[in-house]
């Protein structure tokens, strides 16, 4: 049985891919500090012998006895109002934590797929947005501290494959929606959906133009898995390349969840809040033969039946 490390493992895509690697045979490590995630998303799992949790601050030493096959790094706070609460956190989480998990494959002859990030592209100037773009990052912007934790992330990761030849893997994630996401992550969909069901008003930023590609988690899921069973070692984009903008989806939401008080208001856009995001997924395809499977409308509609359970009106 391969036992795989999953940091991140209580917030959103780790509790999936705990989900996932138990599904695929393995022991599953998760670790967690809870500083974003939540032990409901994993409470089903406790029962499994086949499944085991540290609390702990990947930020800190990281000590897991035994063998380790895989490890995969998603401990990172990830959303704005997150990484505006928490910056030296998410610096920390990027940098400190990525070292420390570099350290543990290495010790453990493991293989190690990181967590990046679209927004290391920033605003970008490349439209899709293709791997082999740098970004148009601002370092001392609000949202620099996530941006170039993740720019490092994939530095030292580089580093480690280089230098020590441990086996790594990056993965560059844009836009992900599905069950798990916290009602108060701060992102679009969450959002959305939230003040959609309480009948409030739907807060777009700016005038709504600006766009996102939103890929539903099962997919993300399966191209996670792909690339860490793949032998390619630089960045791959995993996302949807269904181009909308945000007033679009807030549209969407407000006719799926069918509330009529449930209106779209308008407020400011946040600094450096990028204008456009939609991968190029050539790579994905070409390399790991994935891409997205469900439409929109199907993952929205499971999206909706969970925040209708979460959601206190």
């Amino acid at each position: 049985m391969k036992r795989i490390l999953i940091t991140g493992a209580a917030g959103f895509l780790g509790s999936h891919l705990c989900d996932r690697f138990i599904k695929e045979g393995c022991h599953v490590i998760g670790m967690d500090n809870l500083l974003t995630g939540s032990l409901d998303n994993i409470k089903h799992l406790f029962p499994l012998k086949e499944f085991e949790y540290y609390h702990h601050d990947v930020s800190k030493f990281v000590h897991v006895p035994g063998d380790l096959d895989y490890i995969l790094h998603f401990a990172s706070p990830a959303s704005p109002i997150d990484y505006l609460k928490m910056p030296i956190q998410t610096l920390k989480v990027g940098a400190l934590g990525t070292h420390n998990l570099l350290g543990l494959a290495k010790a453990k002859n493991a293989r190690i797929l990181v967590a990046s990030t679209s927004e290391v592209y920033g605003d970008p100037l490349i439209h899709p947005q293709k791997e082999d773009y740098w970004g148009n990052v601002n370092p001392v912007g609000p949202r620099g501290v996530y941006d170039e934790a993740k720019r490092f992330l994939e530095a030292i990761t580089m580093a480690y494959h280089n230098f020590h030849g441990v086996e790594t893997r990056i993965i560059r994630i844009f836009n992900t929606y599905g069950p798990r996401m916290r009602v108060n992550d701060g992102r679009a969909l969450p959002a959305f959906f939230s003040q959609a069901i309480r009948g409030e008003g739907i807060t777009v930023f700016g005038d709504g133009s600006q766009t996102r590609s939103f890929c539903y988690v099962a997919d993300l899921v399966e191209g996670i898995y792909r690339l860490l069973m793949s032998d390619h070692h630089l960045p791959v984009n995993i996302g949807n390349p269904d181009e909308i903008t945000i007033k679009e989806v807030a549209e969407e939401v407000v006719k799926l969840v069918g509330n009529p008080d449930a209106k779209i208001t308008y407020k400011p856009l946040p600094k450096d809040d990028p204008k456009v995001r939609q991968p190029d997924i050539t790579k994905a395809r070409e390399i790991l033969g994935w891409e997205p499977t469900v439409s929109r409308e199907e993952g929205l509609k499971i999206t909706m039946e969970y925040f209708k359970e979460v959601v206190k009106v």
